[in-house]
Order: structure tokens, then sequence, then C-alpha cells
């Protein structure tokens, strides 16, 4: 029979899970402190611990590292209902089994257990070791969000902070992307080496790959002098790679090459150069069409998408909005100096009504906006503004403005739209891209086909 340690200082939560674990037919016993669970160990000699992370004295996260420095056999379950973000990943990289946002339920208690004895026995039979001792965490977390796909984003983290291989974060544009690898590397055995972040579509393809790996004196017209690339001066951090799907396929083969042989040549050299950076790369773009397309190389993308890390939009998790938008407001005070304090429920609703085209990024806008121009302590639905369009104060919802006068072709409407959000962004191209939902070259593009 299998045996289960509770150890959480609620005796209610311990009671019911005790109740549901027996049911399985499980032997359980329960401690309500980390201290009394480590003195009971090696008497009750577990399969399973299940410890919640916040408790008086020893934090679970605490009694995690001692179980697996005495008793590494003992397979450990995490739950919490504070600091998804820091506490998942540190689990994770501890070498805890899974980690459970509070509140559990029963049902899923019962599938990890089910899936983490399962695994026991697996082992067992191949005769494996157990889990390798994670490496010490050093970086700051900043992804928020306690949506069940962002629990799991958090957890191969921590697991990422393992090794090394090549990582390729999807999702839309303003998701967060470049947080996540920034937090991949910030866990990682190397985080106090460089993290080069390098926007693929902000730089003509010469000039790119010039920045990347270096070149030499004379390379080219105006190369008075030789200069290191990003790859030299990464050490062994990271490249983040950001909308690696709009590269041309020139800078594709070459990046391969980086990626096969873990060597580039500088501009102008015929001497190539060794590269340990870890390269992360990300993109907004439908990977697979460009694929079957000829756009992108195949080989190329398998080689990127080693892990595959997906950020979901935030019109898919609006029940992180309220986390997100203290957590914005809170650092929007630190650089604006605002006295804004909270966000009303009113408020609130307003911006779960709306569908948030640029996710993230255009939430934090809005937000700053509204820190702006709040009076008081308190962001109230007046101080909302949603996209460049006129809303309905009531509803929140969106409406186009038009006139009987308006040129309504199909141009006539692109040129309109897009004159409507660079003035909503001050010109900010960027951040109008990522309003309208495609990349910032196709907006060059169209800025430059209709002269604005």
């Amino acid at each position: 029979m299998s045996r289960i340690l509770l150890v959480d200082d609620d005796s209610d939560t311990r009671s019911v899970f005790r109740e549901k674990l027996e049911l399985s037919s499980y032997e359980v016993d329960e401690a309500d402190c980390a201290e009394t669970a480590l003195g009971m160990l090696k008497e009750f000699d577990p399969d399973v611990v299940i410890t919640d992370v916040r408790m008086d004295g020893m934090t679970g996260l605490e009694l995690l590292s001692r179980i697996k420095e005495s008793m590494e056999s003992v397979d450990v379950i995490v739950m919490t209902g504070h600091d998804a973000m820091n506490s998942a990943v540190e689990a994770m990289k501890s070498g805890a089994f899974d980690y459970l946002v509070k509140p559990v339920g029963l049902k899923e208690l019962s599938t990890v257990v089910g899936r983490c004895l399962s695994e026991r026995e697996q082992v067992r039979a191949t005769a494996e070791g157990g889990i390798p001792e994670a490496p010490e965490d050093t970086g700051q977390k900043t992804v928020v969000g306690r949506d069940p796909r962002m629990i799991e984003i958090y957890k191969m983290i921590g697991v990422l902070a393992r090794n090394r291989t090549t990582v390729l974060i999807r999702g839309e544009t303003g998701t967060g992307k470049e947080l996540v690898a920034r937090a991949v590397h910030n866990h990682s055995l190397h985080s106090d080496e460089p993290f080069i972040a390098v926007n693929c579509t902000a730089l003509a393809d010469t000039l790119l790959e010039s920045e990347l790996f270096g070149h030499v004196r004379g390379a080219f017209t105006g190369a008075v002098g030789g200069k290191k690339g990003y790859f030299e001066l990464a050490g062994r951090g990271t490249i983040f790679l950001d909308e690696i799907g709009d590269t041309s396929p020139d800078f594709q083969s070459k990046l391969l090459r980086v990626l096969q042989e873990r060597e580039f040549y500088p501009v102008g050299s015929e001497q190539p150069k060794r590269t340990e950076a870890r390269v992360v790369a990300a993109t907004h773009q439908p990977m697979e069409e460009l694929v079957s397309e000829g756009g992108f190389r195949e080989d190329l993308y398998f080689r990127l998408r080693v892990v595959e890390i997906n950020v979901p939009s935030l019109r898919d998790r609006k029940a992180d909005i309220p986390l997100l938008a203290n957590a914005l407001l809170s650092r929007i005070r630190k650089e604006t100096g605002s006295t804004v304090r909270a966000i009303s429920e009113d408020a609130l609703k307003c911006l779960h009504r709306y569908d948030w085209p640029g996710n993230v990024r255009e939430l934090e806008n809005v937000l700053i906006r509204a820190a702006i121009v709040a009076r008081g302590p308190v962001v109230a639905p007046d101080h909302i503004a949603l996209g460049p369009w006129k809303h309905g104060r009531a509803t929140g919802t969106v409406e186009p403005v038009s006139s009987e006068d308006e040129d309504v072709t199909l141009d006539g409407v692109i040129e309109r739209q897009l004159r409507r959000v660079l003035a909503s962004t001050h010109g900010n191209k960027t951040e109008a891209a990522s309003l309208l939902r495609i990349s910032r070259s196709r907006l060059t593009r169209y800025v430059e086909r209709f002269g604005l």
C-alpha cells in the first residue's frame, strides 16, 4: 500500500484530503508543519509528500529541499495559493513532482497522486534513479498569472533551468514572450551571463548578420574596425531572437549553422568562431504554414522548437486580469510617480469585457494612461480608454467611427484604420502593429504604400 504524508497548517484541508486519499486505498498520515513532517519521514517512510508552501516556521519549499537532500526517492507535490510564478519555478527547479494552485479540487488531487505513483512504479521497474539536484535560483520573476496554462509555463521554466536546450516561444504580439525568455535565462545555470534581445524585424538582413556575428575591419563600407557580435558577447548566456518567423532564407541558413555546429563566421572573415550561447526564439507567425509555403526552413524550425512554449492570449486568460492589473499598476507607480493604488470593480469589469487584441502590452498602455489621468488613488471606468475606437461607456462595446463620405474601398478602409491606430499610438509603429495584430515589417509596408 502506498503511503502519503500530508503537510498543511489548515486542519480542514488535511481532513478533506485525507478522507479522499484513504478512499483510494492509500495509507495517509498528516503533519501541521514542516518541522513535524521532517521528524515523521524515517518512521512513516512515505512514497509521496503533499505540502503547502506557506506555513509558520519552515516553508514547504524548504521542506522540499530538505527531503531531496536526505530522501531523494520521495516524491513531493507542492501546493499554494500565493506567488504562483515564484514558487512554481522554485518548486520545479528543486525537483518537485508537480505544483498545484489552491483551491485544489479532489479530482485534480487524485489525478496527480495517481500519476505520481504510476511513474514511481515505472521507475522501479526500470531501475532508474531519482531527480537530480537543481541549481540555486538567482533570477527575477516577472511573468504574472495563475491561469492553468501559465502555471504549466512556470513549471517548464523550472525544468529548462537544468539544461541549455533551444527554446521556441510562440504567442500573439504583446503576450509577454520576451518576459518568458528572460525568465528562462534568469533561472538558468548561467543567469549571471548576458541576456541579449534582438528584434529580427527591426534590422535589415546585412545589419542583423553583423550585429549577431560581428564583422572584421574592411568587411563593408564604413567598417573601419572589427566588431564583436552578440553571439560572442553573450558568452554562455542567452540570445533572444524575437520575431524569428520574419527572417530571410539567407539569414535562416546562417542561423542553422550556428545551431548545428555551434560556430559562426563574422562578416568578412574566413575564420569561424565558437559560441556557447543558448538560443531562445519567439514568433507570432503560423510557423507550420510558413514552412509548408517555403517561407521558413523546415530543418531550422525543428532545431528551434526542441522545447516549445505557447503563451496564451490575454482574452483566453481573462481571470488573470486583476492580478496583471495590480502588478502593472505597482510598476507604473514607481515609474511615473502616480498616486494610484487600486483599480475599482467597475473598471475591472470594463477590462474584462474587452477582447485585448494587443494582449498584456495593450493592457499596460491602457493602465499607464489611466494612472496619468486619474486624479485620486483609484482607477475608475472613466479613466479607461480601450483602443483607437469609440467606446460605449455603459457596455464597453467597441464601435467603429464612420461617416457617409468615407472611402469604403478596401484600400480606403485599411488606410483609414492605419491613420487612427498610428494617431492613437503617437506614431509608435511597434505598438500600432501590436494593436493591428500584424508584424512590424508588414505595417511598415502599409505605411510606405499609403505614404503615411
